[in-house]
């Protein structure tokens, strides 16, 4: 939630101050770490929110129409979006269902497996995703609040925080073009 005027203090400064005072000096630091990011993410999804409301998107459903515009052919399966998005099941589901609903997406039996389906970006969620993601570089991307270098190093550490808890592996160098 964004205010009108900032606090007078520091509210994380604040706990992380409470938590030394209480004994818990330890996760002092660790726990100022944690609600600043989730602090920080709500700041930035409210921004993400603002840009996306004139294009009734959420978030999420941004998110599937951009994998879905970057393939070459608009298409692809669903097991793949919900790999890609990192997002459980039954989310990627109801996301797809509204865009469905929406006329933005539509599902295709999978050429390969009669389980499984193929989800395909249409005409009109291909312009929306185009000028939704006009918007979000204007607004939100562009300038997301750091300074350059700032920025480089945030995303450097999260990536190593991500990579280190699991998220993803080591990237295997590509193969040479043919």
């Amino acid at each position: 939630m964004s205010r009108s005027e900032p606090l007078p203090v520091d509210p994380i400064a604040e706990a992380k101050r409470q938590w030394t005072a209480h004994g818990w000096a330890d996760a002092a630091s660790g726990m100022s770490a944690v609600t600043s990011i989730i602090r920080a993410q709500q700041l930035m999804l409210a921004r993400i929110d603002a840009a996306l409301k004139p294009f009734r998107l959420s978030f999420a459903r941004y998110e599937m129409l951009r994998l879905l515009g970057f393939t070459r052919a608009g298409r692809m399966p669903m097991a793949s979006a919900i790999a890609r998005l990192q997002v459980h099941p039954t989310s990627v589901t109801n996301t797809v269902d509204r865009l469905v609903r929406d006329g933005l997406v539509e599902r295709e039996p999978h050429p390969g497996d009669g389980r499984a389906a193929m989800l395909v970006l249409t005409p009109a969620g291909r312009d929306l995703v185009e000028r939704a993601t006009d918007a979000l570089n204007a607004k939100v991307f562009a300038d997301p609040g750091l300074s350059g270098d700032d920025t480089v190093e945030l995303v450097r550490i999260l990536a190593r925080f991500r990579k280190d808890a699991g998220d993803f592996a080591e990237p295997r160098p590509l193969p040479d073009p043919l």
